[in-house]
């Protein structure tokens, strides 16, 4: 049976209680229990364990991500899991080391990931646009693409051996919100990953 780690990375603030990100990611659950995933769901609002989170890491064929963009970046609460569920698990459980050796310690940054085997999927939340990227003209982003403001996280999980599932994102969801049509994007996302 495939197994999946899913990360609601929500934090909460007085304008966003994350019903948005909580409802993505139970649609996820579903789905991927449809497709013959059994399940495992970790939520920044509740309490985790850092050895838990690296065995459900070792234990997962996908993990998802789901959150919302806080400032081009992931909510304080991921950040926190990252720099202890991740460095924890840097030499020997999810990685052996950066992936360097004492005989060419120049080259091969970031190769010493274990886990090969699993894939990944960010599902993000937008207050932005759309239309704020992948156009040259646009004032913030100048051109770059969701998963450009988001090379960062790429990379985290890349260091890890992960590989990479296209991006999902719903746009504008405080001030133009369109979700059920999100929703109906989000199933067809869904579909053409994992066929």
């Amino acid at each position: 049976m495939k197994k999946a780690l899913i990360i609601n990375a929500h934090q909460e603030y007085p304008f966003a209680k994350g019903e948005l990100n909580k409802t993505i990611a139970e649609k996820i659950e579903t789905f991927l229990k449809e497709k013959g995933f059994e399940t495992k769901t970790t939520t920044m609002k509740d309490e985790w364990n850092t050895e838990d989170e690296i065995e459900k890491h070792l234990w997962a064929d996908l993990v998802v991500l789901q959150s919302p963009v806080n400032w081009m970046g992931v909510p304080w609460s991921f950040k926190k899991y990252m720099d202890e569920v991740y460095t924890a698990g840097m030499f020997g459980q999810l990685c052996a080391g950066d992936g360097r050796s004492e005989d060419a310690p120049k080259e091969n940054y970031g190769a010493g990931g274990l886990l090969t085997n699993t894939k990944y999927m960010m599902s993000l939340t937008f207050n932005a646009p759309e239309q704020a990227f992948n156009k040259k003209d646009e004032y913030l982003f100048q051109g770059k693409s969701v998963d450009d403001l988001f090379f960062p996280q790429h990379m985290n999980f890349r260091f890890f051996g992960m590989k990479p599932l296209p991006t999902f994102a719903c746009y504008d969801v405080m001030k133009n919100v369109d979700i059920e049509n999100d929703f109906k994007r989000l199933d067809q996302h869904l579909m053409e990953v994992f066929k």
